[in-house]
């Protein structure tokens, strides 16, 4: 198979249910995601009962989102490696020495560091709520290039951004620049709270590197079938 680009959330209130999601769809999809609700419920546990589910090739993104002051985020990141994650994040709003920190603490002593992408605009993010709440004069494709921009100089590998801005983030930041994209919904699935959405086939055609796709899948009846139809429409 190519490369698979689908990263499941692992939004579950129990550990239980984020290790049966782990074990089914292991085979399907390219990496789980261990966020806030997970973490919250089961803590550095998650980490190693998704590991016993699913192998220990399984790849995990530790969306932790951290931001905060460059040393207590590096101080986090450094802790975060421990876990063997594959990827982690920060929000790109702490700026390019918080940024900094964080790329810094992953490498450091680390043969095998994970991949640190920055968090752009969340894609619950509309541009109202940008400019009204916010106060940020920018649309949210130019607030979310400038961000990009900014991650990559501070030697981030990617970021986190919806499929909408996918096209100019690539043109920005060029080829190997890694573009995370929740806000990705197959065709006639609910938004829920998303705002800026595509389809799986558009982020791709777009550049993205890899998708987050959470409820389509596993709040679906099949996960497995939803998760190959999902592959098919994409072409893998």
């Amino acid at each position: 198979m190519k490369h698979n680009p689908i990263i499941i959330p692992l939004d579950t209130p129990t550990l239980e249910q984020a290790v049966e999601l782990a074990r089914l769809l292991k085979p399907y999809v390219g990496a789980f995601k261990i966020g806030l609700e997970l973490f919250n419920v089961a803590g550095l546990n998650a980490f190693d009962a998704v590991r016993r589910a699913a192998g220990d090739d399984v790849k995990i993104f530790y969306d932790a989102k951290f931001h905060d002051i460059p040393n207590t985020v590096a101080g986090a990141v450094r802790a975060a490696v421990k876990n063997n994650v594959w990827m982690v994040n920060v929000h790109a709003t702490g700026g390019l020495a918080m940024m900094r920190a964080a790329v810094d603490a992953a490498h450091k002593d680390n043969p095998t560091p994970p991949l640190v992408i920055a968090v752009t605009v969340l894609t619950s993010i509309d541009a109202v709520a940008l400019t009204n709440e916010l106060g940020v004069s920018r649309t949210p494709e130019e607030q979310v290039v400038a961000l990009a921009k900014l991650a990559q100089e501070a030697g981030c590998d990617g970021v986190v951004a919806s499929p909408k801005e996918t096209a100019a983030i690539r043109k920005a930041c060029g080829g190997g620049f890694v573009i995370v994209t929740p806000g990705v919904r197959p065709a006639g699935a609910s938004l829920d709270d998303q705002k800026r959405v595509m389809t799986p086939s558009q982020a791709i055609a777009e550049g993205a590197t890899y998708l987050v796709i959470g409820r389509p899948i596993t709040a679906s009846a099949d996960p497995v079938r939803t998760s190959k139809a999902i592959l098919e429409e994409m072409g893998f």
